[in-house]
């Protein structure tokens, strides 16, 4: 009997480094029932809710990021860097890993450079059109570096697309869109503008639409806004903010609702929620993170190009453009269809599955060279 093969993934901090990591780690347990994963984060991160909930061990290591100016924290950088590194070893050992993936984020500095020293195969997925420093570090010893868009940079990169777990990649959103409506507390046949800053909210984007919800009532649109935890949207009793046609909440497991109940989606451009746009055929309005290297411009490209989105930055998000704009929009179902089937022209669906095989098929390689030698 084959033994499992044991796999340890890393990566956290927020959805859009987790979602990919959970979503390839299904895919091999959908490839290899039996196979024994370790998902590794640090303290503080969502992995923290997000990958018990998903039935895998994790494993917590300090983070250890480099500072970026001349302080007492950079003379106390080697020493956490080394505390970090070496329980990422100690978790690599204990757990008897094969092979280790890594998907961005602090914890994969030191996992993959233990993963190195212990001369374990490295697998490497980029979300983002511009590489983060870890898996620039990662990709130099990686056996395969996987990515989402082209041209990120990274050696030997091959674009397979965006990760994802089974419930998007694989939704039919023209079927599900009852199922939504009720989930949503959607009634009749309204347009419904969908709205979300992603797992930790955006509050810009919040106050524009919260300032809008007169508006975007007398047009007939029902407004389902994903605030983000911790920030509710309050009236001036404190009080959860209550309008007409207007559903708030804070987080939702089931995206796969969010997108199929949307006529038109407003939200931040990470990787994954452009590459899901697609996967879905929602149409959206996308209003890239304004901090940052602008990654999440560049993240947009190729759906704004095709006709799925357009494209806003975050201070001309107003109460303005939403009536002038977004009002419009949700007004022409002919260009909203239009959009959505641009979007879906550029959906990839398997990339979990591409990267879950050449894992499993390096192990087998390699314990195939073990047996023989």
């Amino acid at each position: 009997m084959t033994e499992a093969m044991r796999l340890v993934v890393a990566g956290g901090g927020t959805a859009g480094h987790i979602s990919p990591m959970l979503a390839i780690a299904d895919a091999v347990k959908v490839e290899q029932a039996d196979a024994q994963i370790t998902a590794l984060g640090s303290p503080g991160g969502l992995e923290t809710k997000l990958v018990p909930e998903a039935g895998y061990q994790l494993e917590l290591i300090p983070k250890a990021p480099m500072p970026r100016s001349l302080n007492l924290d950079l003379l106390k950088f080697p020493f956490r860097f080394i505390t970090a590194l070496n329980q990422a070893k100690r978790v690599l050992k204990q757990s008897g890993a094969e092979a280790v993936l890594g998907v961005g984020g602090y914890v994969c500095t030191p996992a993959y450079l233990a993963a190195k020293q212990l001369k374990l195969p490295i697998f490497v997925h980029e979300a983002n059109s511009v590489a983060g420093m870890a898996n620039k570090l990662g990709a130099k010893s990686a056996a395969f570096v996987g990515t989402t868009f082209a041209n990120t940079g990274l050696p030997g990169e091959v674009q397979v697309g965006m990760p994802m777990r089974s419930n998007v990649a694989q939704m039919n959103r023209t079927e599900l869109r009852g199922e939504a409506r009720e989930y949503f507390g959607v009634s009749g046949d309204k347009p419904v503008l969908l709205v979300t800053g992603g797992s930790s909210g955006a509050q810009s984007i919040n106050t524009a639409i919260s300032e809008s919800l007169a508006e975007l009532h007398a047009a007939g649109v029902h407004t389902v806004h994903i605030t983000g935890r911790g920030k509710q949207i309050l009236d001036a009793e404190g009080q959860l903010l209550a309008h007409e046609g207007y559903t708030q909440v804070e987080y939702v497991d089931r995206m796969d609702y969010a997108y199929a109940v949307a006529d038109l989606m407003v939200c931040r451009s990470g990787a994954g929620t452009v590459c899901e746009l697609a996967v879905a055929g929602t149409a959206a309005v996308l209003v890239p993170l304004p901090i940052g290297n602008g990654e999440q411009k560049l993240n947009a490209r190729d759906l704004v190009a095709a006709g799925g989105a357009v494209l806003v930055s975050d201070d001309e998000f107003t109460k303005s453009y939403i009536t002038e704009n977004v009002i419009k929009l949700l007004e022409d179902q002919h260009k909203l269809e239009q959009m959505s089937q641009a979007a879906a022209s550029l959906g990839q669906r398997d990339a979990a599955q591409i990267m879950a095989r050449r894992i499993i098929e390096e192990v087998s390689t390699r314990r195939g060279a073990g047996q023989e030698g």
